[in-house]
């Protein structure tokens, strides 16, 4: 089954560092900040985030499912206005679902649930390390510092957090699962 993603060009590649030039789009994402670790946040903010596009919105619409789901690490607590993606730190996991191009900030379907937002992600440039595997929090760390690391020796200084992007169901097998390390970058190697 294929799912609708974000729009990208790739620019260049680096060793296995791709840098990709992302376009503006509409993510819906939550704030897990009662829960302390990787996996636990992942499950609680897809579920969340579930609810919302099986119809826990104001006007009950069904959205259809994309890809990626984002995970990353949210350093401080401030106020759900980041992209799609999951992040974990301090504040806790931030947990994001892309709403489909149809949508404008406008259009989408309010969530029900206040612990949901919908919120635009900006055009951006950014560095990614692609893998497969486990959805493990130490599988995202080692391929986090293998970025972080290829990034370095390019001489390219990241910007923001890293995020996890996971392609696929539950259900597929480990090694044919497309996950993804992200972080924005302000340029690309010469």
């Amino acid at each position: 089954m294929s799912y609708e993603e974000p729009g990208y060009s790739v620019i260049t590649q680096s060793g296995p560092v791709e840098y990709r030039r992302y376009q503006a789009y509409l993510v819906a994402e939550t704030l897990v900040a009662d829960r302390a670790d990787f996996d636990s946040a992942g499950n609680e903010g897809f579920r969340r985030l579930f609810k919302y596009i099986a119809g826990g919105n104001t006007s009950q619409s069904r959205i259809t499912m994309t890809a990626p789901v984002s995970q990353a690490a949210q350093p401080e607590k401030i106020a759900m206005t980041v992209p799609v993606q999951q992040q974990g730190a301090a504040a806790g996991w931030r947990i994001a679902f892309m709403l489909p191009a149809q949508y404008t900030i406008e259009t989408a379907p309010k969530p029900s649930d206040v612990r949901v937002q919908v919120t635009a992600v900006p055009a951006r440039l950014v560095a990614v390390l692609r893998y497969s595997g486990r959805w493990t929090e130490g599988n995202y760390l080692q391929h986090r510092d293998e970025l972080l690391q290829g990034l370095s020796q390019a001489g390219i200084k990241p910007s923001g957090e890293p995020w996890l992007a996971r392609y696929n169901g539950p259900f597929s097998l480990p090694f044919l699962r497309r996950n993804e390390v992200l972080i924005k970058v302000d340029r690309v190697p010469d």
